[in-house]
């Protein structure tokens, strides 16, 4: 198996990780932060928008079934990256969209992706694209949320109609 790491962020992490658990290939999803400069962060901190993290996603994935390109296409078209420091009511730029690259190969790839998807889109993607910089993992209870609280009004009204549209699309690249 040749198992890679891959860190992004589309907004909130709950629904990026509901997305990327149903996808083949992916062993882990794991919801964190990074991007900020304090050590350790909270998620009160993170949200209050004092440390610069964004909220992310640490992706680690068997890149002989599912390959990059795929994993940042559906990171794309899931959520609009379109929109600087927001998704939907969700505002600052602990809501960023970002790519977090780990050599120039991934930068190159990311690059090819963005300009691609770039088409389906009328505004500009604003999807920021950065170096690998250290990954915090969130508090339990924002492991597996859209899993253990499906029901709640937040994921019924957000996480939902995403994980809809990426099961419409992607039907090939689930597991």
């Amino acid at each position: 198996m040749n198992i890679k790491r891959l860190i992004i962020g589309g907004g909130c992490f709950w629904c990026t990780e509901a997305i990327f658990t149903e996808v083949d290939g992916v062993e882990k999803v794991v919801s964190g932060y990074s991007g900020g400069q304090v050590e350790n962060p909270s998620y009160r901190e993170v949200c209050g928008g004092r440390t610069g993290h964004a909220e992310v996603v640490e992706i680690t994935y068997n890149s002989d079934v599912v390959s990059i390109e795929n994993l940042l296409l559906i990171h794309l078209v899931t959520h609009d990256p379109t929109t600087l420091n927001r998704q939907g009511a969700d505002r600052g730029t602990q809501y960023r969209s970002i790519i977090f690259y780990a050599d120039e190969a991934e930068k190159r790839i990311a690059e090819k992706v963005m300009l691609e998807v770039q088409t389906a889109y009328d505004d500009p993607i604003v999807t920021a694209l950065k170096p690998v910089e250290t990954f915090y993992k969130a508090e339990a209870e924002h492991q597996d949320y859209y899993k253990n609280n499906a029901n709640a009004g937040y994921c019924q009204a957000v996480i939902a109609p995403k994980l809809t549209k990426f099961r419409k699309i992607y039907q090939k690249l689930k597991k």
